[in-house]
């Protein structure tokens, strides 16, 4: 019997706010929502991007519309973008080239032609004879000006003491934070409920921390005439949106990783989680991704690739002079390529049997993720035949637990849905031909990087949140930057519509499909059940009496939930971020050669490990 693993919390920060209580998800169908949900997300905005309080007029909203989701960049100048120009300087007429340089900053190998004269007063003159290369300052414009920000006004280094983190873990910090205050149980109280090593935090970043104060920097200190920093190369690893959830925020002592796989980074992290806890191997486990891309360097660079949408292409698409940023991104559309973003996305996953015990609000389940390759490919870029397989496996178990019925008539599927020229084909035809043969009319589809832009690693925790809050508002976003349908599109089987899309509240959505594709051939296809077929399964597991005790547990878990959403709501995300708290030593275990305690939890990890290869043996026994 394989263990069901439950959403029990989620949250993060991403363009459209902040993720826990639907708070993101509402911005995306805001202009659908009854007042009183919009003024709910209002106001946590307000709470996000330091807007007075009770500030509730037209012109307040107007510029939280204008200042979320993607939009023009604002995390640097794209009018006077810093970069070097190489050059070569050479002496006229057969004449030298005389300057003077402090003496520290006399190259340690003269170059050729250099002849070093007199020292005075601190400084070195120089006479150059030959032709010298140099690098001169220079500053440009930025061909893409569109990007998916967080909401503007947010800082996630303000929220803990950042201590100069790359800021992708600043993101990590308040998403993880976020997730695990939605958890509404005290953290102390499920960790004396398992042992040390029945937890699990697996979380990435598809490139690594790649701005000033990570990787990037750490690259360019020597040619920007610096020194790398202690912390550079460190904070730069790609795993580090998991170290930093065990270091800073849980104390871990479990399973850890992160799991890259490109743009399916997310989805290939909540797979781990998703197996260890149907396995029996671990009962509680964080899951997410974290990314920061939006810097001068990464944007030039997905532009020279060809994959992002630049201005002069939007313009184009449009017959404008003015690049329309909020609409960058035009999934199934006529489009120019996708709109890179920033977010993080974290999960809180639990086994039915410890969810059901500790009283956990139900927001739906996993029962699991498929990952496929595409095999030999021409480019690493292009696509494959591997998402064929996720799509099909992930149809084929939902009809396995749910039947035919459900997959034709009340499941949908967040697409990937980057907004390039190549993805509108290849996708749209992998999720056409799948409906076909399984039956499905017009299969409602999603694609919500309209909205938030690519957040890459954390791109399908976008999509998993955001089907959570359909199965509570019962909206499933439109495609709101597109006016129509590419012609090149596979859309015979598929509901793909600028408008949001209703669920009929007399059939409902009992499961969604989570797709994604990555450079390289990295598919993930996610099942997601809706809270209602879980809350079913889950009693026919335990029984109605079970279930009713649950309700019960649950309802201080909803007050603390709602108490949390409240304080988030008017203060911001409270960050938690524990620097040399409770750190622990080996003094402070308790060991035989049966057992180890480690504190603060509530069972010891047992070393009375069978031999699971009993029936292979290493010596002879004769």
């Amino acid at each position: 019997m394989s263990r069901l693993p439950v959403i029990v919390g989620f949250g993060g920060i991403n363009p459209a706010g902040r993720v826990s209580c639907h708070h993101a998800y509402r911005r995306t169908v805001i202009d659908a929502l009854p007042s009183v949900a919009a003024d709910e997300t209002y106001r946590s905005l307000q709470g996000l991007m330091g807007i007075l309080p009770n500030n509730e007029d037209q012109a307040s909203r107007d510029y939280i519309l204008d200042h979320t989701l993607v939009r023009k960049i604002e995390l640097f100048d794209i009018n006077d973008c810093d970069f070097q120009k190489a050059s070569t300087i050479h002496p006229n007429n057969g004449k030298s080239i005389e300057f003077s340089i402090p003496v520290r900053q006399l190259p340690e190998t003269i170059p050729d032609g250099w002849k070093v004269k007199s020292t005075q007063n601190g400084k070195i003159e120089v006479e150059v004879t030959e032709e010298t290369p140099v690098l001169f300052p220079d500053q440009r414009k930025a061909r893409v000006t569109s990007a998916g920000q967080l909401p503007t006004g947010f800082d996630p280094a303000a929220t803990y003491p950042s201590r100069n983190h790359p800021r992708g873990l600043q993101v990590t910090i308040a998403s993880s934070s976020d997730a695990l205050h939605s958890l509404g149980i005290p953290w102390e109280k499920v960790r004396s409920h398992v042992g040390p090593d029945e937890i699990a935090v697996f979380a990435g970043s598809a490139m690594g921390q790649l701005d000033a104060n990570g990787n990037g920097g750490m690259l360019q200190a020597p040619y920007r005439g610096r020194r790398p920093t202690s912390k550079q190369i460190a904070l730069g690893l790609s795993e580090m949106p998991a170290d930093f959830v065990n270091a800073y925020v849980l104390g871990s002592v479990g399973a850890t990783g992160g799991i890259i796989g490109a743009c399916a980074t997310f989805l290939y992290n909540v797979k781990q989680g998703v197996d260890e806890i149907r396995n029996g191997g671990k009962r509680v486990a964080m899951v997410g991704g974290a990314e920061a891309p939006i810097t001068p360097e990464i944007v030039e660079a997905y532009r020279i690739m060809g994959a992002v949408a630049e201005d002069e292409a939007l313009m184009a698409l449009d017959g404008s002079d003015v690049p329309d940023n909020r609409r960058a991104c035009r999934p199934f559309s006529s489009n120019a390529g996708f709109t890179l973003a920033e977010a993080g996305v974290y999960l809180m996953l639990m086994d039915d049997e410890l969810a059901v015990e500790l009283g956990a609000e139900i927001y739906g389940s996993v029962p699991s993720v498929f990952i496929n390759a595409d095999g030999f490919k021409k480019s690493i870029p292009g696509p494959g035949v591997g998402n064929y397989l996720t799509v099909g496996k992930a149809l084929a178990l939902t009809r396995s637990i749910l039947g035919d019925d459900a997959v034709r008539h009340r499941s949908c599927i967040h697409a990937h849905g980057t907004g390039t020229p190549q993805n509108r084909v290849t996708e749209s035809h992998i999720l056409n031909e799948m409906a076909k043969v399984f039956g499905i009319e017009k299969w409602p589809v999603a694609a919500i990087k309209a909205y938030l832009g690519h957040t890459l690693a954390a791109a399908s925790g976008d999509q998993m949140t955001s089907i959570l809050g359909t199965w509570v508002y019962g909206w499933l976003p439109g495609i709101a930057t597109i006016d129509h349908i590419a012609d090149d599109v596979y859309d015979s089987h598929l509901h793909l519509s600028s408008e949001h899309f209703e669920i009929d509240p007399t059939i409902g959505l009992d499961v969604a499909l989570v797709n994604s594709k990555g450079f390289g051939g990295n598919n993930a296809t996610g099942v997601v059940l809706s809270p209602k077929i879980t809350s079913r399964m889950l009693q026919s597991r335990y029984g109605k009496k079970a279930m009713t005790a649950h309700r019960i547990r649950n309802e201080s878990v909803k007050d603390a939930v709602q108490d949390y959403d409240k304080r988030a709501t008017s203060d911001g995300i409270p960050s938690i971020y524990k620097f040399g708290e409770q750190v622990l030593e080996g003094g402070d275990l308790s060991f035989d050669s049966t057992s180890i305690e480690v504190p603060g939890y509530g069972k010891s990890i047992d070393l009375t490990q069978p031999n699971p290869y009993s029936d292979m043996q290493p010596y002879d026994l004769e």
